[in-house]
């Protein structure tokens, strides 16, 4: 299954397991932008993101780690 920007929950999953030490709230968006577009799952265009979808995957990423 090929990840795109709307899944925030499965992105921000593969995130936590692919980065455990992260803060996700120490990343830039660009930072977080570039990880994200590296996932081996993911299969979306790089351009379809926006501030929004970003802090969502942040936000989601690190209420799962608190």
């Amino acid at each position: 299954m090929q990840l795109t920007w709307k899944d925030h929950e499965e992105i921000a999953w593969a995130l936590m397991d692919k980065f455990p030490d992260q803060d996700p709230l120490k990343l830039s968006f660009p930072k977080l932008h570039k990880m994200v577009t590296e996932l081996a799952d993911f299969g979306d265009k790089p351009d379809g993101s926006n501030e929004k979808i970003l802090e969502n995957i942040q936000m989601t990423w690190y209420e799962e780690v608190k």
